[in-house]
């Protein structure tokens, strides 16, 4: 039994990890020499780095929020797991983690969807940087922690 748990507080970890990354990461869409995330839109050129605020659009506010949403339940979810780690009685089930860690995925999904519809339209943006990938890695990830928070029973 110790060696779930301890492989559930992994997965736990490693998932706000990822999510702290791709949240804080610049590059969401890139393509030649430039690159845009949620917080800017960056341009090299000629051997200097420009970079100016992202665009001030619900959507991008919207999946700015739902990102920073997503950490900070994750965080919860890990607090009130090791909580409830030590402080449950025997036999309980640790349905307030799951409970953070499924809204957690529910967010991250939510503004990974939200920005691949409205992404920017900009002709230089080609694809989909690694930061949008390890967004949509989080959200399985973090779903199945928060199902196995929902199975995993406390025992000795």
């Amino acid at each position: 039994m110790l060696f779930i748990l301890l492989g559930v507080l992994l997965l736990h970890l490693i998932i706000l990890i990822l999510l702290i990354v791709s949240t804080a990461a610049s590059a969401w869409s890139v393509g030649g020499e430039k690159s845009t995330d949620l917080w800017y839109s960056c341009m090299t050129s000629s051997g200097s780095y420009h970079c100016k605020h992202a665009s001030n659009e619900d959507w991008i506010q919207a999946v700015q929020a739902l990102m920073i949403l997503s950490c900070i339940f994750c965080f919860c979810a890990l607090l009130a797991f090791l909580y409830q780690l030590f402080r449950m009685v025997k036999g309980g089930q640790f349905f307030f983690t799951a409970i953070f860690q499924i809204l957690a995925s529910v967010f991250v999904m939510c503004g990974a969807i939200i920005y691949t519809v409205m992404r920017p339209d900009d002709k230089t943006i080609t694809h989909f940087g690694y930061a949008y990938v390890l967004a949509w890695v989080a959200f399985p990830l973090c779903l199945i922690s928060g199902l196995i928070y929902i199975v995993l029973r406390k025992t000795e």
